[in-house]
């Protein structure tokens, strides 16, 4: 399969709940930064501030998303992940479970708020 040249193309390439949990991250980004532009970077979806920097990126798997944000935002939300597998700045989510849509929405906030006033770019 050539690589996903849209968000809608990378979408399109799942089904089933991956599919369903992928649409369900598109559509809180679209509701917490409405003036981020989507991009694919690297292969995968991404979400992009007015400056060009990337805010945060999501990508699918066998049996889960990934949801990837600087490493400063994911150890920001330290206590509120502890349910999550997360990397250095990435949270997994699993397929078939609720979107932790709360928690998402805050950390794409601090996100946004670190880029703004602390001027924190993409890794």
């Amino acid at each position: 399969m050539a690589r996903p040249q849209t968000v809608d193309e990378y979408i399109d390439g799942f089904t089933g709940p991956g599919r369903e949990l992928l649409e369900q991250v598109r559509a809180l980004a679209h509701e917490a930064v409405p003036e981020a532009s989507e991009a694919i970077k690297w292969g995968y979806p991404a979400w992009v501030h007015l400056s060009g920097t990337i805010l945060f990126m999501v990508s699918g798997h066998a049996r889960h998303a990934s949801v990837a944000f600087t490493p400063s935002t994911r150890e920001g939300f330290d206590a509120q992940l502890a349910g999550f597998a997360t990397g250095k700045g990435t949270v997994k989510l699993p397929y078939g479970q609720p979107v932790p849509g709360d928690l998402l929405r805050r950390m794409i906030a601090f996100r946004v708020r670190e880029h703004e006033d602390d001027g924190v770019l993409w890794m």
